[in-house]
């Protein structure tokens, strides 16, 4: 019989594994914040800070303020035309039935495979080329720096929304168009609402890709456009400056707040849900 400690004691390794994990997971992001508070020495990562203080949130350059403006613009319309694109590919891959639909399925997941890197090369050779024949360069301009983040992000649309598709069952649509509903009526009131679950996470997984993005927009970016994860990696470069701790910081905040709104308006649970229609 085991006794009443030992039941007891039974759950304090996975509990001491899932607290090791999280302390290894949220450390780095704990440092941050802290020593964004720290008003001390310029050239100094202190944690835990000695001087509290919110000197370096009053000192963030303009220009770290001007390229989260950018980032934060060309990740809405990726995420936007992502979703635009990624819908009616989810909904062509998984209900259509056409001869070369395995290879097209797997140029759609192309960008998830090749390195962002060869993907940056890829798009600044052609936007040279593409350049030199019409006098138009897409290097460093929004337009391009656009259309190679809606390349890397719709993939990851039509992933999670051909996933909740394959659990959608037919049937309610059929029952729509019985019962005298047009085709555009039943996707809009039948379809679109048991696959929004799927399309919600698509667009946030856009939107995390576009603005986190470093290598396509490095090679992309010029000086006239910077994105802010580009401003970051070259303002850490050529010095450190406790200010990016403090905009840093913002970030985080900022994304926590953004995803505790977004499960309280959608939850987990809107997506399981959806195995009702299943």
């Amino acid at each position: 019989m085991i006794g009443p400690l030992a039941r007891l004691m039974r759950p304090v390794p996975g509990v001491a594994w899932l607290a090791a994990l999280y302390v290894f997971l949220l450390a780095p992001l704990i440092v941050v914040v802290g020593a964004s508070f720290n008003g001390g020495d310029r050239g100094a990562l202190n944690f835990p800070p000695t001087d509290l203080s919110l000197r370096w949130y009053g000192a963030v350059p303009m220009g770290l303020y001007r390229a989260l403006g950018i980032s934060l613009g060309l990740a809405l319309v990726t995420a936007l035309v992502g979703c635009l694109l990624g819908v009616p590919a989810a909904l062509g891959l998984i209900r259509a039935t056409f001869r070369g639909k395995q290879v097209v399925g797997a140029l759609f997941r192309a960008p998830l495979q090749v390195p962002a890197v060869v993907i940056g090369v890829s798009f600044l050779q052609f936007y040279y080329l593409v350049g030199d024949r019409t006098g138009f360069y897409a290097v460093d301009n929004v337009a391009g720096l656009m259309v190679a983040h809606i390349f890397m992000a719709t993939p990851y649309v039509i992933g999670p929304v051909g996933a909740v598709l394959q659990r959608f069952n037919p049937r309610l649509e059929e029952a729509a168009l019985i019962l005298g509903a047009t085709r555009w009526s039943t996707f809009r009131r039948v379809t679109l609402p048991l696959i929004m679950p799927g399309i919600y996470a698509g667009a946030v997984y856009a939107f995390m890709i576009s603005f986190a993005d470093l290598p396509v927009s490095l090679l992309l970016a010029g000086t006239n456009i910077k994105t802010f994860p580009v401003e970051i990696f070259q303002a850490m470069d050529y010095d450190f400056n406790p200010a990016l701790l403090a905009v840093s910081t913002m970030i985080i905040i900022f994304s926590l707040v953004a995803m505790v709104l977004l499960q309280r308006a959608i939850g987990l649970n809107a997506l399981l849900r959806t195995g009702g229609a299943s």
